[in-house]
């Protein structure tokens, strides 16, 4: 793959990406506690990363929220000392690369980062299962400088229904939308990918602040549940918020959500939990020698950035790329250096100067603001 050149539409629009999960990515190469021995300041391509400064900076990547993600198979319990290990490991990488990183907990400070040419490091929590239940939890976690938490993974939790496991509350419950109330009074984002449709709508409709999906397409041009329909996009634009597109295959292109459908199906077959993450990966892998994968590409996901504009509006678009979540690439969009070919494609498709700035980083910018101002009272 060719390295971007210097010089295009995307170093006039730094991106502040909504997901990656490189904390796991490392935990899973080297261990939690070895994590930091994979330096990151060299290429990381040939341990089959899709993440290094380097290539971020190819990429104008000028924030990043990390992902500090953890399987929602494990026990709670469990995934909450998980969850806090992610956690300290960010904080490790920040500080172990101070002179290209730098820990963000605001607006303010994602500007003031990128102004000093640092990549603005936020973390996000990835399913409710992380909270193991506990309101204390989710404050701890605030102040860890987690910025925001997506309320389910790929299973259900005890007040959350997800949007790739059987419904079982109907949205959220009581506590459900007690926990989305009091991230509002935290300034925690409210990250909406992951969750089923009727979770989505009920948050919607509970949250004072404006909400994200950190890493989600439109389920118009692509069937998965866990894309979002266009009347949710509506109800988002309404009250602010920003979907963040994501370059997962299966969410990208219709051909490859079916090919993912049929797997799990085989999975089942072989009495493995589709939604155990890591059982189904490695499961997905062995599979795809006999029954090749179907490819999804960068013009597709400008297709959905399009049709995400004419739905929600410019001002309700962003990108998640959710690069190290992924065994899977697009083509064309192999790694944190591609940002600068999707802008150009879109500049190509009429977006302009401004519509870049703020679908790279301006709108989720304004949406933090709006949830500092909002827990500001």
């Amino acid at each position: 793959m060719s390295t971007p050149a210097r010089g295009t539409v995307a170093d006039a629009h730094p991106v502040l990406d909504g997901h990656n999960d490189l904390p796991w990515a490392l935990r899973e190469l080297v261990g939690a506690e070895r994590a930091l021995d994979v330096d990151l300041q060299a290429d990381t391509s040939g341990r089959g990363l899709h993440t290094d400064l380097d290539r971020m900076r190819q990429g104008s990547v000028g924030g990043q929220f990390w992902s500090v993600y953890v399987p929602s198979s494990l026990p709670e319990a469990d995934a909450l000392v998980a969850t806090l290990e992610q956690v300290d490991l960010v904080h490790l990488m920040v500080g172990r690369y101070a002179d290209r990183l730098a820990l963000a907990t605001s607006a303010d400070e994602v500007e003031e980062a990128m102004g000093r040419g640092l990549v603005a490091s936020l973390l996000g929590a990835e399913g409710g299962h992380s909270l193991a239940g506990s309101l204390g939890a989710l404050r701890c976690l605030h102040r860890l400088g987690v910025r925001y938490l997506t309320l389910t993974h790929n299973h259900n939790t005890a007040w959350a229904d997800s949007a790739t496991d059987l419904p079982e509350h109907g949205g959220l419950t009581g506590f459900g939308r007690e926990v989305v109330r009091e991230m509002n009074r935290l300034g925690m984002l409210v990250d909406l990918s992951h969750v089923a449709a009727t979770t989505m709508r009920d948050a919607l409709a509970t949250s004072t602040a404006p909400v994200i999906f950190s890493h989600s397409n439109a389920q118009a041009l692509c069937s998965s549940p866990r894309n979002v329909p266009d009347d949710v996009l509506e109800q988002l634009a309404a009250g602010g918020g920003v979907c963040m597109a994501t370059f997962v295959p299966q969410f990208v292109a219709e051909a490859c959500w079916a090919w993912k459908v049929d797997s799990r199906e085989a999975a089942r077959s072989a009495g493995i939990d589709p939604n155990d993450h890591p059982a189904m990966t490695a499961f997905s892998l062995a599979r795809q020698q006999e029954h090749p994968r179907p490819q999804a590409t960068l013009a597709q996901v400008a297709d959905h950035l399009d049709h995400l504009r004419e739905v929600a509006g410019v001002d309700h678009v962003g990108l998640g790329g959710d690069f190290d979540g992924t065994e899977q690439v697009v083509l064309g969009l192999e790694d944190v250096s591609t940002y600068p070919a999707l802008l150009s494609e879109l500049g190509r498709r009429g977006w302009s100067s401004a519509d870049l700035a703020g679908l790279t980083h301006g709108n989720v910018l304004r949406v933090l603001r709006a949830a500092e101002a909002v827990a500001q009272g």
